[in-house]
């Protein structure tokens, strides 16, 4: 598998679509409501930009494909655990989603003690935490073991570039963020579906360590799914034919996620209080090939970027222009 690295979308802002709200990675327009969606939809476009510690790092040439896709894969197969907000994909980066109201709790599931974020449980357990989000883990636990079972560790959703804030159920609920519903219900939505996703992972050779969910009402009050699940931006995977060589070395185990260039920049800075390096070409590069053989080995399928069109985003107007008011 070859990456055309020229062919890379740092962007997807189009004017001739409505009521944009640009966030970290993706692009993304309101449109009015039709036949297919009476409350109105939401065109998401993934960009080829990746993003850590609350900011844009790089944008890595065909990383938008690989997200929305690997997510339709995971969609596609979670579909009978919890109703999703997916109506079409009109464009290899794009999706057509149910317009929501977007829960402001982010669901992390874990199953590592892992992570290099401050949010992570591994950092806080290496500076001396032991109680943390409503859990208390025991002492003597190493770098990248795993857990008794999967736990929940929400965070409050930071929405306009806010920094994502570590919570427990107690406080989510004293808060008034979730109603008890709500609460039983995602979190039961979010066991189920890391449990589907470990089990298909192992079967393909990988460990699912961790990952986020967010989920939304419609107008009715209806739980969906939002967003993405089980991609490489918004879980760790670690490759299971090395965890075990890693774990007794103490080291990182080969993976299969955006921990690669988050490990990049947490060995040159502090990324929470200096300026970020430039990510050189060769990591960008490096960066590609992995979300590439990520999706190779998640979906079992080669990846194959959709090289139609000029560029990615004549593409994507061109796949977007019935939607253009």
């Amino acid at each position: 598998m070859t990456i055309d690295l020229t062919r890379v979308l740092p962007h997807a802002r189009i004017t001739e679509l409505p009521n944009p709200y640009f966030g970290k990675v993706r692009d993304c327009y309101d449109l009015p409501a039709s036949a297919q969606a009476p409350e109105g939809a939401r065109l998401l476009i993934s960009s080829d930009r990746i993003s850590a510690f609350d900011q844009i790092l790089a944008a890595i040439p065909g990383k938008g494909q690989v997200l929305t896709q690997v997510a339709r894969f995971w969609f596609d197969h979670t579909a009978d655990i919890c109703p999703n907000h997916v109506l079409a994909y009109p464009d290899p980066n794009v999706v057509t989603g149910r317009r929501l109201t977007i829960l402001p709790v982010e669901i992390v599931v874990r199953g590592y003690l892992a992570g290099s974020t401050s949010t992570s449980i591994l950092t806080q357990y290496k500076a001396g935490g032991r109680q943390m989000y409503g859990r208390t883990l025991p002492d003597g636990m190493r770098d990248n073991q795993a857990l008794p079972g999967a736990i929940i560790t929400p965070t409050s959703k930071a929405f306009d570039g806010g920094h994502d804030e570590p919570m427990t159920a107690e406080e989510i609920l004293a808060q008034g963020l979730l109603t008890p519903a709500q609460w039983n219900q995602i979190s039961t939505y979010a066991l189920a579906l890391f449990a589907r996703g470990q089990q298909m992972a192992a079967e393909r050779g990988l460990i699912l360590v961790d990952t986020k969910y967010e989920f939304g009402t419609d107008a009715a009050g209806k739980i969906y799914l939002a967003d993405e699940i089980h991609t490489p931006d918004s879980s760790r995977y670690w490759i299971a034919a090395g965890y075990d060589a890693a774990l007794r070395d103490g080291t990182r185990p080969p993976s299969f996620d955006k921990d690669v260039i988050r490990s990049w920049v947490v060995a040159r800075c502090d990324p929470y209080h200096d300026p970020i390096p430039e990510i050189p070409p060769e990591m960008i590069a490096q960066t590609a090939q992995v979300y590439g053989d990520a999706y190779h080995a998640i979906t079992g399928h080669p990846f194959v970027q959709d090289a139609s069109h000029g560029t990615v985003l004549d593409r994507v107007r061109s796949n977007l222009a019935g939607f253009f008011a």
